[in-house]
């Protein structure tokens, strides 16, 4: 039983980048992300929009979870491989904070990694195994299934960040990398790519945008100057409602 889910979880490596998987995956995610909040906010009532954003915190939050669980069933888990110390993975632990207790200075962090780094993550995803495989779904729903919660949050719950948003989330980014680097430090480890590039769980290299900033550290420091520029044009819409109001 063992062997057989170890094969499974480590044995497909059908998924393309920007192949048909990818591309469905990316058209169906705006989908969602562009029709739920929508039409929960014009035909469910407060109570009904409550649950189902409970709901979608709750499904994004156990994505990880679930596959730790499958992971140990297999003999395969690793702490240098599996722990929460991804963006994506520890913001799935925190977006019931958000969905449920609505917690803001939660919103404000997560909501810039969702749109820059996870959305990123869409684009370039770190998986090798394409539909209908456990690992294809996890990640459509761990990365597109936050910024679906985060743009739930904002458009149903009237959660919008502000200019001080920025500077949190920017610093509670620096104070996780430090936490990753010293995790790394300890476990040798590559968690948040610290030590080396994006690769599949099979080892393969991924394409990202981090191939674009040069070798290592120094794709490092630039992907802050990035993730600056990303948290500013996620403020964007926010900045402009908020100044038509004025």
């Amino acid at each position: 039983m063992r062997q057989a889910l170890k094969e499974y979880l480590y044995n497909d490596s059908t998924f393309e980048i920007f192949g048909a998987g990818h591309i469905v995956g990316l058209v169906v995610s705006v989908l969602l992300i562009v029709f739920i909040p929508l039409f929960s906010l014009k035909y469910l009532s407060k109570d009904s929009q409550a649950r189902f954003g409970a709901i979608i915190g709750y499904i994004v939050m156990l994505s990880y979870p679930v596959w730790i669980v499958l992971e140990l069933a297999a003999g395969t888990f690793s702490t240098t491989l599996h722990l929460p110390v991804h963006l994506c993975r520890i913001s799935n632990l925190l977006i019931p904070l958000v969905m449920v207790k609505r917690h803001f200075l939660t919103f404000e962090i997560l909501f810039f990694w969702g749109l820059s780094g996870t959305l990123q993550g869409a684009i370039t995803p770190d998986i090798s195994a394409g539909f209908p495989h456990f690992y294809y779904f996890r990640f459509w729903i761990a990365h597109n299934g936050l910024v679906l919660a985060l743009v739930y949050a904002a458009v149903v719950y009237k959660m919008w960040p502000t200019p001080k948003s920025i500077k949190k989330s920017f610093l509670a980014l620096n104070l996780f990398l430090i936490f990753a680097m010293i995790v790394n430090l300890v476990l040798d480890a590559n968690y948040f790519w610290i030590c080396g590039k994006p690769v599949t769980p099979i080892g393969e290299h991924v394409p990202t945008i981090l191939d674009f900033m040069g070798p290592w550290p120094w794709y490092i420091v630039a992907a802050e100057f990035v993730a600056l520029i990303h948290f500013l044009i996620a403020y964007t819409p926010f900045y402009f409602i908020n100044k038509r109001k004025v």
